[in-house]
């Protein structure tokens, strides 16, 4: 066998999975089918980690959601990313739907989340002034948290290949069969790799690789979320996450400050056939807008301070619960499929279940030396004056700032660039660093990120993508 394990999918739960069972011994491989990790929903969501007052008691959402919402403080510090828990508020506008508010309080107390409380509408303005007078009451649950979701789970996968796990990109899954003793997975261009066990954490896809290997087939429908993010100007107009009472199509319309400094609002959730269709549509910008506004006084939703808007899809499947085991009928292959919300805050815990998993079946020991830590890449809008000044002196490229909304320099985008799984894309750097993520949008930074990229890379200027080939940004010298 080429490898022990081949986990197929570099999302926030393919990421976790490959650090947690990077503490045994064995010989491990992700694959992604884009150029880097994060490269579908866990670049575009909420980026919260929920308390847990959701999910219905004794599902295996309710179970991981707890953990892994316990375990993320520690895992913050561990791989030096940036994590608040800034709590969580949802709103009732009607008396009549109070009980509906006591309900998601009990499942709360059955799930374990601590310290919750029901508010008053005033109570709920005195914590928030921006909030609606129209709020009846609201369920306070101090435990939830805003993370950066890309920072997050480019962490797990820079601490995963720290210990040993190969990441292989653009390689995108065609087959998968069975073979003696293990699988063989076919690769588009024709490569193939043979593993004693697969994970399946292909996200909206999981149900297509699923169904290759098993006779009772799973669906997985995308759902589409819209989003709009405003500027850091006013992203002190809520401190809380603000939901909505959730419905059967998800936890509502937000308002949240993000782990950033900006606004966010949204999402949508449009079932959409679709599984590459991440475009942003007038109509459910305009709903996101309409629903968002409901939450807030009237007339002060900030809504002329949007920088830009995205969408994500969300990994629904038809069962509402995750799928997380080994499958029937396919000993060896196990599905982590239909992980949707809160499948961020639960990716800690799912990746040491599935990791415990797979070691009680392999018999495989935990390592003698297993490195828990990472470092991220220094912010030097951060730094004191005197600690920048330091390093500028050490280091000159930290003293060139290329990123202006961001304050970014040049030695941060180079650390993006040449570190342990470093960007090879426009996308992989604004990720890593925040180049391009401000209010101009990349509009002045992008020439100077680009020659980086060419010089650190060894690439010519027309190779350099947004993200996967095919994007692109110049098409060749006109002079």
């Amino acid at each position: 066998m080429d490898y022990d394990v081949l986990v197929i999918g570099g999302g926030v739960t393919g990421c976790s999975i490959a650090r947690s069972l990077s503490r045994y011994d064995l010989r491990i491989a992700l694959l992604e089918k884009d150029e880097d990790v994060c490269s579908g929903t866990s670049k575009a969501n909420s980026a919260i980690v929920h308390a847990g007052y959701d999910p219905v008691p004794g599902t295996l959402k309710a179970k991981l959601n707890i953990e892994g919402s316990r375990m993320m403080p520690q895992l913050a510090k561990d791989l030096d990313i940036d994590f608040k828990q800034n709590g969580s508020l949802i709103v009732c506008f009607d008396e009549a739907d109070k009980p509906k508010l006591q309900e998601l309080y009990d499942r709360g107390i059955a799930n374990g989340v601590p310290d919750m409380k029901i508010l008053s509408g005033d109570e709920v303005r005195a914590l928030e002034p921006n909030l609606s007078q129209n709020i009846v009451a609201a369920l306070l649950c101090p435990t939830g948290g805003i993370v950066c979701p890309f920072g997050l789970t480019i962490a797990l996968a820079e601490n995963a290949y720290e210990n040993g796990v190969e990441f292989r990109f653009n390689s995108e899954v065609e087959h998968i069969g069975r073979i003696d003793g293990g699988w063989k997975v076919d690769l588009k261009g024709g490569k193939s790799l043979s593993a004693t066990y697969v994970v399946n954490a292909a996200g909206i896809y999981a149900d297509k690789l699923h169904n290759m290997v098993c006779e009772k087939p799973i669906k997985i429908v995308a759902r589409r979320g819209n989003y709009m993010l405003l500027d850091k100007e006013v992203g002190d107009f809520v401190s809380h996450t603000v939901f909505q009472l959730p419905t059967k199509a998800g936890k509502g319309v937000l308002v949240t400050p993000t782990i950033h400094g900006n606004l966010l609002i949204g999402p949508t959730s449009v079932a959409d056939s679709d599984k590459e269709d991440t475009r942003t549509y007038a109509i459910d910008l305009d709903d996101v807008a309409a629903k968002a506004a409901l939450s807030v006084k009237d007339g002060k939703l900030p809504l002329r301070k949007v920088i830009t808007s995205f969408s994500g899809l969300r990994a629904h499947e038809v069962g509402d619960d995750f799928i997380i085991g080994e499958a029937d009928g396919a000993p060896g292959f196990f599905d982590v499929a239909g992980i949707e919300s809160p499948g961020l805050s639960c990716s800690p815990a799912i990746g040491d279940y599935v990791a415990r998993m797979i070691e009680e079946k392999a018999k495989a020991p935990k390592k003698e030396r297993w490195v828990a830590t990472r470092k991220g890449i220094l912010k030097t809008r951060d730094m004191k004056p005197e600690e920048r000044t330091r390093l500028i002196k050490e280091h000159p490229e930290y003293g060139t700032i290329v990123c202006r909304c961001e304050q970014i320099s040049e030695g941060e985008i180079i650390d993006a660039i040449t570190r342990p799984l470093g960007a090879v894309s426009m996308d992989g750097v604004k990720r890593r660093c925040r180049a391009g993520m401000g209010r101009c949008q990349a509009g002045f930074c992008t020439p100077r990120t680009m020659e980086l990229l060419c010089k650190y890379r060894k690439m010519r200027m027309e190779e350099v993508c947004k993200n996967q080939k095919g994007s692109e940004l110049i098409k060749g010298a006109n002079k």
